[in-house]
């Protein structure tokens, strides 16, 4: 199986590309490549900007790996409560190809926070949105308070209830 795994994040400390890393590495079997937000990036997208460049091709080629995916692993930062201007720069560019982005991959949509809700507010807005781009969102998880369930040193998430909680929904796949 092959798995695309991105995080919503363009920081080259992301800790959202640390959880999505991990949770594409349990599962068994699974051919997985992580892709970087930063290998993607576009001029900000207006129509004024698609009308000199057209097509961008860093958007075609996102597009491309998103299509060489039997499964989906994406975990989202949250930025004022929202999607980070970089990963909703990279879906507005997309979109303008094809507007079924996530072509009815099958995917498992995360978010971590350093703060106690755990991106909720990234993902319910992602829970609404996500189908609208053919994601088949199959199972959400969050991860609360990075700094404190997530070891950085052996990059795992350190509360065991937690890591239990996300290799359960790992196993239904």
């Amino acid at each position: 199986m092959k798995i695309i795994a991105f995080a919503g994040s363009p920081s080259k400390k992301s800790i959202n590309k640390k959880l999505v890393t991990y949770a594409a590495g349990l599962f068994e079997n699974g051919q997985v490549e992580v892709l970087d937000l930063n290998d993607y990036e576009m001029p900000l997208f207006s129509v004024d900007k698609e009308e000199v460049i057209g097509q961008h091709p860093l958007a075609k080629a996102f597009l491309e790996k998103i299509a060489t995916a039997d499964f989906l692993v994406v975990s989202l930062a949250e930025n004022n409560g929202n999607y980070s201007a970089a990963f909703k720069n990279t879906l507005d560019w997309c979109s303008r190809i094809n507007g079924k982005i996530f072509q009815d991959k099958p995917m498992l949509l995360m978010a971590t926070s350093p703060g106690a809700r755990g991106g909720a507010s990234v993902l319910e807005i992602a829970k609404s949105n996500f189908p609208r781009f053919t994601a088949d969102i199959k199972a959400v998880f969050s991860l609360p308070s990075f700094n404190d369930n997530f070891d950085i040193k052996v990059n795992v998430i350190s509360n065991s209830e937690l890591d239990k909680q996300l290799q359960e929904i790992i196993k239904t796949f």
